[in-house]
């Protein structure tokens, strides 16, 4: 398989290295040379310095870059004859496909896509080959694409070890702005909270896992980020508006309560304190159930695991030491993240087991001299 990346930031470096540890032959092509000289020297492939020069060059381009940008490089591509298909990994579909149509582009030959993976980095340093294992990729093939293109970028997300999904422009975009778009502008307001006008440094010290998760993602790029929200503005708008009034009524329910509070009134007690607040204990539970329902490890349905905690010290090696010791007493860990302990040279590692491992884990724990939790 030939390969020519037209756009070598984080998604199309990643493309590139993916391709290239499946065998691929990758070529590289960037406005900017120094940043495909940068996916270049990563190992991404070789740089071809002018589409001009590059007629035949490849089987598939794909086309890596903001949704506004990816119909004039597929007219200009295609113009020079660069590939015999072409995708694009935007995370929108419906309007580059309408300008890819305005333009006159030949649609056989074109099957949008759109890979769900991504980082809250940005640039091809940030590029990892394996970001797209076991990962969604969104295939839009339109009415005029031929099955030979189909075909065709099917075998080259396979190569990229991903799970290749097909669906419409207008059903992804839907999709997307509720599993991915809407998620952003709400990490950002959550976030945008946190700045210094709003909260001194010091209550930033009691920051937990809680807040990282929540806000992780709104550390991507602003200009990037407000291409995708223009370009899905609709979908993206309802489901902004159903949270901001899921989140209006909830506020209502606590103004009520804080102003009960005020006056001197004792809170309620359990369990009539969610009787007093319908709105928030039916939204926290509307919320457990939406969880639920967010597939489990590769894309299955999700399962209960059993979160053993231990007690690491922060330093070189401790991690690998700790996976040893699990490997070795036969326990697969399902997830892990890692606790911080502000000020300590500690933290506590929460490793997601099987419920009938957990013991098995703890013992090996125990033996290998960490503290845990039983």
């Amino acid at each position: 398989m030939r390969v020519l990346v037209v756009g070598t930031g984080l998604i199309g470096t990643s493309v590139a290295l993916a391709l290239r540890a499946s065998g691929a032959g990758v070529w590289l092509s960037d406005r900017d040379e120094a940043t495909a000289k940068l996916a270049a020297d990563l190992g991404a492939g070789t740089v071809v310095p002018d589409l001009r020069d590059a007629k035949g060059i490849a089987d598939i381009a794909v086309l890596a870059g903001p949704p506004g940008v990816i119909a004039p490089t597929l007219a200009l591509s295609q113009e020079y004859g660069v590939a015999e298909f072409y995708t694009d990994v935007a995370s929108v579909k419906v309007l580059p496909v309408r300008q890819a149509r305005e333009l006159g582009c030949d649609l056989s030959s074109y099957v949008p896509g759109h890979p769900l993976a991504g980082r809250e980095r940005h640039g091809p340093a940030a590029a990892r080959a394996d970001l797209f294992l076991g990962r969604t990729w969104a295939l839009c093939p339109l009415p005029e694409t031929s099955p030979d293109a189909v075909a065709a970028v099917t075998s080259m997300v396979l190569a990229c070890a991903a799970d290749p999904v097909t669906t419409d422009p207008g059903t992804h975009d839907r999709w997307v702005a509720l599993i991915s778009h809407a998620p952003h502008v709400v990490a950002a307001a959550m976030a945008a909270r946190l700045a210094p006008d709003s909260v001194p440094a010091d209550a930033l010290k009691l920051a937990g896992q809680g807040l990282r998760d929540v806000t992780r993602v709104a550390a991507g790029d602003s200009a990037l980020w407000t291409q995708i929200l223009s370009a899905n503005a609709g979908p993206v708008a309802e489901v902004v508006a159903a949270v901001a009034d899921d989140l209006a009524a909830a506020a209502r329910a606590l103004g009520v309560s804080a102003a009960l509070l005020a006056r001197g009134d004792d809170p309620p007690e359990p369990p009539e304190m969610s009787g007093s607040l319908p709105d928030v204990t039916g939204l926290l539970d509307r919320g457990r159930a939406g969880v639920a329902r967010i597939p489990g490890k590769h894309g299955g349905q999700p399962r209960n695991f059993t979160v053993v905690q231990v007690v690491i010290a922060d330093q070189p090696g401790e991690l690998a030491r700790l996976f040893n010791a699990a490997g070795a007493a036969g326990v697969n860990i399902e997830d892990v993240r890692i606790e911080h302990s502000p000020g300590l040279p500690l933290g506590v590692a929460e490793l997601s087991v099987r419920p009938d491992q957990a013991p098995v884990l703890l013992d090996a724990m125990e033996a290998g001299g960490w503290p845990v939790r039983r």
